[in-house]
């Protein structure tokens, strides 16, 4: 299927690894140009240099920076060679904030989940939206969290920032900008075979004294598809939803995640 997004600009934050990488990759191989945003510079350079080799017909440039920043934020859309802030296509993702029990985080710790996971993306979209519109198409993909939908006891930090997100985004969505060819949908990650992931069951190992790859084991038998999910099917997702037959789809949240959550809705 031709997903009719050859020659679009996109920008791709945490792209140097994991779901922002599959991202990236599934964007460039559908012919789109990418800008990969990432804060450790030697990751992104070789994710770069990777995601050139596989597409070599696109133009493929990292920026290391922040993004959660203002400072990181103008550097991705500044950088020398791009689009500045003529991105057709923005995907929208930060690392998740730690893990813990929620009595031990004070106003400081609260104020760094929302500026990475919901203020850092609607900032994003302020700068890009209005040029999307005006051209006609425009595509936002917010990587949130399959714990928006089924809260995680041991997240609660990136519970409420994520679903603060969610809820402002369900509004953005259904704005005026849907008229004007601007879509707006979150993609929930389950449980993916990233370093997050690791560093969770790690975590957990650390608390319990039970081998990580035992407590793995015990998470994918709770996923109907008995697996954790790939980042380049993830990627491929996300590709769709940023093409010309998903214009029709905006305002959604759409679970990645093997089958793990149990609602009906």
């Amino acid at each position: 299927m031709d997903l009719g997004i050859n020659g679009k600009w996109a920008l791709v934050g945490g792209a140097s690894k994991g779901l922002g990488l599959g991202c990236a990759q599934a964007l460039a191989a559908e012919g789109v140009n990418v800008v990969m945003v990432a804060r450790r510079a030697r990751d992104l350079e070789e994710a770069v240099a990777g995601v050139r080799a596989a597409s070599p017909a696109v133009t493929v440039l990292g920026v290391a920076a922040d993004i959660t920043t203002p400072e990181g934020r103008a550097a991705a859309f500044s950088v020398s060679g791009g689009p500045g802030t003529a991105f057709d296509i923005v995907v929208t993702n930060a690392g998740g904030p730690p893990s813990g029990d929620f009595r031990a985080w004070d106003r400081d710790v609260w104020i760094k989940a929302l500026d990475a996971n919901m203020l850092t993306p609607i900032e994003l979209i302020k700068a890009t939206v209005d040029g999307m519109a005006q051209r006609g198409f425009g595509r936002i993909v917010n990587i949130t969290s399959g714990a928006v939908k089924a809260p995680i006891d041991i997240l609660g930090l990136s519970n409420g920032a994520r679903s603060g997100l969610t809820g402002f985004m369900a509004g953005a969505a259904r704005s005026s900008l849907a008229a004007q060819g601007v879509t707006i949908n979150n993609l929930l990650p389950g449980a993916f075979d990233t370093d997050r992931l690791k560093n969770l069951f790690a975590s957990s190992s650390t608390k319990t004294g039970e081998p990580a790859e035992a407590i793995a084991d015990a998470r994918r038998k709770t996923i109907p598809a008995r697996r954790f999910g790939d980042p380049q099917e993830f990627g491929a997702t996300c590709a769709f939803l940023c093409s010309v037959h998903a214009g029709y789809i905006t305002g959604q949240n759409v679970l990645v995640d093997g089958g793990a959550y149990p609602g009906t809705f």
